[in-house]
Protein backbone atom coordinates (compact mmCIF):
# COMPACT_ATOMS: atom_id res chain seq x y z
CA UNK A 1 0.00 0.00 0.00
CA UNK A 2 2.99 2.32 0.48
CA UNK A 3 3.27 3.52 -3.19
CA UNK A 4 -0.46 4.29 -3.20
CA UNK A 5 -0.22 6.16 0.11
CA UNK A 6 2.77 8.21 -1.10
CA UNK A 7 1.03 9.05 -4.38
CA UNK A 8 -2.16 10.22 -2.66
CA UNK A 9 -0.16 12.24 -0.12
CA UNK A 10 1.75 14.03 -2.88
CA UNK A 11 -1.47 14.80 -4.79
CA UNK A 12 -3.10 16.32 -1.70
CA UNK A 13 -0.02 18.38 -0.81
CA UNK A 14 0.40 19.77 -4.36
CA UNK A 15 -3.25 20.70 -4.96
CA UNK A 16 -4.43 22.30 -1.72
CA UNK A 17 -2.85 23.90 1.36
CA UNK A 18 -3.18 22.15 4.66
CA UNK A 19 -2.38 18.81 6.29
CA UNK A 20 -2.43 15.57 4.32
CA UNK A 21 -4.28 13.58 6.97
CA UNK A 22 -7.51 14.70 8.61
CA UNK A 23 -8.28 13.49 12.15
CA UNK A 24 -11.60 13.53 13.92
CA UNK A 25 -12.90 12.26 17.24
CA UNK A 26 -15.18 9.24 16.84
CA UNK A 27 -16.76 6.78 19.26
CA UNK A 28 -15.08 3.39 19.59
CA UNK A 29 -15.99 0.19 21.38
CA UNK A 30 -17.99 0.74 24.59
CA UNK A 31 -18.25 4.43 23.68
CA UNK A 32 -14.57 5.26 24.22
CA UNK A 33 -13.53 8.15 21.93
CA UNK A 34 -10.53 7.82 19.63
CA UNK A 35 -8.89 9.79 16.82
CA UNK A 36 -9.86 8.44 13.40
CA UNK A 37 -7.60 9.16 10.41
CA UNK A 38 -8.59 9.95 6.83
CA UNK A 39 -6.88 11.53 3.86
CA UNK A 40 -8.02 15.14 3.79
CA UNK A 41 -10.58 15.57 1.03
CA UNK A 42 -11.93 19.01 1.99
CA UNK A 43 -10.51 22.48 2.50
CA UNK A 44 -8.93 23.40 5.81
CA UNK A 45 -11.45 24.19 8.58
CA UNK A 46 -14.27 22.69 6.53
CA UNK A 47 -16.09 21.62 9.70
CA UNK A 48 -16.28 25.28 10.74
CA UNK A 49 -17.55 26.44 7.36
CA UNK A 50 -20.54 24.16 6.96
CA UNK A 51 -22.57 21.24 8.24
CA UNK A 52 -21.05 17.99 9.50
CA UNK A 53 -22.93 16.04 6.83
CA UNK A 54 -21.52 16.26 3.31
CA UNK A 55 -23.72 16.14 0.23
CA UNK A 56 -22.52 15.62 -3.32
CA UNK A 57 -21.34 18.83 -4.94
CA UNK A 58 -20.29 20.36 -1.61
CA UNK A 59 -17.97 23.28 -2.50
CA UNK A 60 -15.72 22.46 0.46
CA UNK A 61 -14.50 19.26 -1.27
CA UNK A 62 -11.20 19.67 -3.16
CA UNK A 63 -10.75 18.31 -6.73
CA UNK A 64 -8.47 15.51 -5.49
CA UNK A 65 -10.86 14.95 -2.61
CA UNK A 66 -13.71 14.21 -5.00
CA UNK A 67 -11.74 11.38 -6.54
CA UNK A 68 -10.72 10.05 -3.13
CA UNK A 69 -14.28 10.09 -1.82
CA UNK A 70 -15.69 8.49 -4.95
CA UNK A 71 -13.17 5.62 -4.79
CA UNK A 72 -13.20 5.50 -0.93
CA UNK A 73 -9.41 5.85 -0.92
CA UNK A 74 -9.70 8.58 1.68
CA UNK A 75 -10.36 5.77 4.21
CA UNK A 76 -6.94 4.09 3.68
CA UNK A 77 -5.26 5.76 6.73
CA UNK A 78 -7.76 3.95 8.96
CA UNK A 79 -5.60 0.86 8.53
CA UNK A 80 -3.46 2.55 11.19
CA UNK A 81 -6.53 2.65 13.47
CA UNK A 82 -6.91 -1.09 12.86
CA UNK A 83 -3.28 -1.74 13.80
CA UNK A 84 -3.73 0.35 16.95
CA UNK A 85 -6.80 -1.66 17.94
CA UNK A 86 -9.25 1.26 17.69
CA UNK A 87 -11.08 -0.28 14.73
CA UNK A 88 -11.60 -3.55 12.90
CA UNK A 89 -11.60 -4.22 9.17
CA UNK A 90 -15.34 -4.99 9.28
CA UNK A 91 -17.73 -3.35 11.70
CA UNK A 92 -20.22 -0.51 12.11
CA UNK A 93 -18.80 2.80 10.91
CA UNK A 94 -17.68 4.98 13.84
CA UNK A 95 -19.93 7.98 14.34
CA UNK A 96 -19.20 11.45 15.68
CA UNK A 97 -20.48 11.94 19.27
CA UNK A 98 -22.94 14.63 18.14
CA UNK A 99 -25.05 12.22 16.09
CA UNK A 100 -24.49 9.13 18.26
CA UNK A 101 -25.90 10.99 21.28
CA UNK A 102 -29.25 11.25 19.45
CA UNK A 103 -29.63 7.45 19.50
CA UNK A 104 -28.11 6.37 22.86
CA UNK A 105 -29.99 3.06 23.24
CA UNK A 106 -29.09 1.86 19.74
CA UNK A 107 -25.43 2.85 20.09
CA UNK A 108 -25.16 1.14 23.46
CA UNK A 109 -25.76 -2.12 21.59
CA UNK A 110 -23.87 -1.26 18.40
CA UNK A 111 -20.74 -0.20 20.28
CA UNK A 112 -20.52 -3.58 21.97
CA UNK A 113 -18.26 -4.40 18.99
CA UNK A 114 -15.37 -2.49 17.46
CA UNK A 115 -16.25 -0.05 14.67
CA UNK A 116 -14.83 -0.93 11.28
CA UNK A 117 -13.57 0.42 7.98
CA UNK A 118 -16.28 -1.33 5.98
CA UNK A 119 -19.61 -3.02 6.60
CA UNK A 120 -22.63 -4.28 4.73
CA UNK A 121 -24.34 -1.03 5.71
CA UNK A 122 -21.39 0.94 4.32
CA UNK A 123 -21.83 -0.86 1.00
CA UNK A 124 -25.57 -0.16 0.99
CA UNK A 125 -24.93 3.56 1.64
CA UNK A 126 -21.92 3.89 -0.67
CA UNK A 127 -23.81 6.66 -2.51
CA UNK A 128 -24.68 8.58 0.64
CA UNK A 129 -23.45 11.91 -0.73
CA UNK A 130 -25.65 11.47 -3.81
CA UNK A 131 -28.60 10.63 -1.54
CA UNK A 132 -28.14 13.84 0.45
CA UNK A 133 -27.76 15.85 -2.78
CA UNK A 134 -30.97 14.43 -4.27
CA UNK A 135 -33.52 17.02 -5.42
CA UNK A 136 -36.13 15.53 -3.08
CA UNK A 137 -33.93 16.20 -0.03
CA UNK A 138 -34.49 19.78 1.11
CA UNK A 139 -32.50 19.72 4.37
CA UNK A 140 -29.56 17.26 4.18
CA UNK A 141 -28.76 17.37 7.89
CA UNK A 142 -32.36 16.76 8.95
CA UNK A 143 -32.73 14.02 6.32
CA UNK A 144 -29.57 12.35 7.59
CA UNK A 145 -30.87 12.31 11.18
CA UNK A 146 -34.48 11.36 10.40
CA UNK A 147 -34.02 8.94 7.50
CA UNK A 148 -30.43 7.82 6.97
CA UNK A 149 -29.27 7.19 10.52
CA UNK A 150 -32.29 5.10 11.64
CA UNK A 151 -31.92 2.83 8.63
CA UNK A 152 -28.18 2.50 9.21
CA UNK A 153 -28.67 1.65 12.87
CA UNK A 154 -31.23 -1.01 12.02
CA UNK A 155 -28.82 -2.62 9.55
CA UNK A 156 -25.92 -2.44 12.01
CA UNK A 157 -27.94 -4.26 14.64
CA UNK A 158 -29.01 -6.95 12.19
CA UNK A 159 -25.35 -7.68 11.35
CA UNK A 160 -23.75 -7.47 14.81
CA UNK A 161 -23.00 -11.20 14.91
CA UNK A 162 -22.10 -11.86 11.29
CA UNK A 163 -19.98 -15.01 10.81
CA UNK A 164 -16.37 -14.78 9.64
CA UNK A 165 -17.18 -15.86 6.07
CA UNK A 166 -19.72 -13.03 5.80
CA UNK A 167 -17.05 -10.54 6.92
CA UNK A 168 -14.57 -11.91 4.37
CA UNK A 169 -17.18 -11.49 1.63
CA UNK A 170 -17.80 -7.91 2.78
CA UNK A 171 -14.08 -7.12 2.45
CA UNK A 172 -13.91 -8.66 -1.02
CA UNK A 173 -17.02 -6.78 -2.11
CA UNK A 174 -15.57 -3.52 -0.76
CA UNK A 175 -12.39 -3.69 -2.86
CA UNK A 176 -14.19 -5.06 -5.94
CA UNK A 177 -15.80 -2.75 -8.52
CA UNK A 178 -18.78 -5.14 -8.63
CA UNK A 179 -21.18 -5.01 -5.71
CA UNK A 180 -23.81 -7.59 -4.84
CA UNK A 181 -25.29 -5.32 -2.15
CA UNK A 182 -27.83 -2.96 -3.76
CA UNK A 183 -27.21 0.74 -3.15
CA UNK A 184 -29.79 2.64 -1.13
CA UNK A 185 -31.55 5.58 -2.81
CA UNK A 186 -33.19 8.73 -1.48
CA UNK A 187 -36.53 7.58 -2.88
CA UNK A 188 -36.39 4.34 -0.88
CA UNK A 189 -35.67 6.25 2.31
CA UNK A 190 -38.46 8.74 1.65
CA UNK A 191 -40.99 5.99 0.99
CA UNK A 192 -40.26 4.22 4.28
CA UNK A 193 -42.20 5.44 7.34
CA UNK A 194 -40.01 7.19 9.86
CA UNK A 195 -40.71 4.79 12.72
CA UNK A 196 -40.41 1.70 10.53
CA UNK A 197 -36.76 2.48 9.83
CA UNK A 198 -35.81 1.24 13.30
CA UNK A 199 -37.15 -2.25 14.02
CA UNK A 200 -38.42 -3.13 17.44
CA UNK A 201 -35.50 -4.50 19.45
CA UNK A 202 -36.12 -7.16 22.05
CA UNK A 203 -36.00 -5.63 25.48
CA UNK A 204 -36.03 -8.04 28.46
CA UNK A 205 -39.26 -7.64 30.39
CA UNK A 206 -38.91 -5.83 33.68
CA UNK A 207 -38.95 -8.07 36.71
CA UNK A 208 -42.49 -8.27 38.07
CA UNK A 209 -42.62 -6.50 41.39
CA UNK A 210 -44.13 -8.26 44.33
CA UNK A 211 -47.67 -7.08 44.97
CA UNK A 212 -48.09 -4.82 47.96
CA UNK A 213 -50.83 -4.47 50.48
CA UNK A 214 -51.67 -1.10 51.98
CA UNK A 215 -51.94 -1.29 55.74
CA UNK A 216 -52.58 1.63 58.02
CA UNK A 217 -50.33 1.42 61.08
CA UNK A 218 -51.26 3.20 64.25
CA UNK A 219 -48.49 5.24 65.84
CA UNK A 220 -48.59 7.79 68.66
CA UNK A 221 -50.10 11.09 67.43
CA UNK A 222 -49.67 10.13 63.70
CA UNK A 223 -50.96 7.63 61.20
CA UNK A 224 -49.55 6.97 57.74
CA UNK A 225 -50.08 4.53 54.90
CA UNK A 226 -47.36 1.88 54.68
CA UNK A 227 -46.73 -0.47 51.72
CA UNK A 228 -46.20 -3.98 53.03
CA UNK A 229 -45.19 -6.92 50.77
CA UNK A 230 -47.76 -9.68 50.69
CA UNK A 231 -45.19 -12.16 52.06
CA UNK A 232 -45.11 -10.05 55.23
CA UNK A 233 -48.82 -9.30 55.24
CA UNK A 234 -49.47 -12.67 56.89
CA UNK A 235 -48.24 -10.99 60.04
CA UNK A 236 -51.40 -8.84 60.08
CA UNK A 237 -53.75 -10.94 57.98
CA UNK A 238 -55.74 -14.12 58.39
CA UNK A 239 -52.68 -16.18 59.33
CA UNK A 240 -52.56 -14.42 62.71
CA UNK A 241 -56.30 -13.90 63.12
CA UNK A 242 -56.47 -15.21 66.65
CA UNK A 243 -53.33 -13.53 68.01
CA UNK A 244 -53.14 -10.42 70.02
CA UNK A 245 -53.38 -7.21 67.94
CA UNK A 246 -50.53 -5.48 69.78
CA UNK A 247 -48.18 -8.38 69.03
CA UNK A 248 -49.11 -8.25 65.34
CA UNK A 249 -48.42 -4.50 65.13
CA UNK A 250 -45.08 -4.89 66.92
CA UNK A 251 -44.04 -7.65 64.53
CA UNK A 252 -45.02 -5.50 61.56
CA UNK A 253 -43.01 -2.53 62.84
CA UNK A 254 -39.96 -4.76 63.28
CA UNK A 255 -40.31 -5.95 59.69
CA UNK A 256 -40.50 -2.39 58.38
CA UNK A 257 -37.46 -1.36 60.44
CA UNK A 258 -35.46 -4.26 58.95
CA UNK A 259 -36.41 -3.16 55.42
CA UNK A 260 -35.44 0.51 55.86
Amino acid sequence: MLPLILGISAAIRLTSPGPIVFTQSRLGRHGRPFRMYKFRSMIVDADRRGARVTAGGDPRITPVGRLLRRTKLDEVPQLWNVLKGDMSLVGPRPEVPEFASMFPRQYQRILSVRPGITHRTTLAFRSEEAILADDQVREPRRFYIDRVMPRKLAMYEECLRDPLLRDIWTILETVSPWKSTPAMTAEQLLDAPLVANVPAWYEPAARPQRPVVAQRVARPATARLVAVPTLASVAVGGGRAGDDADEAVEELLQYLASQS
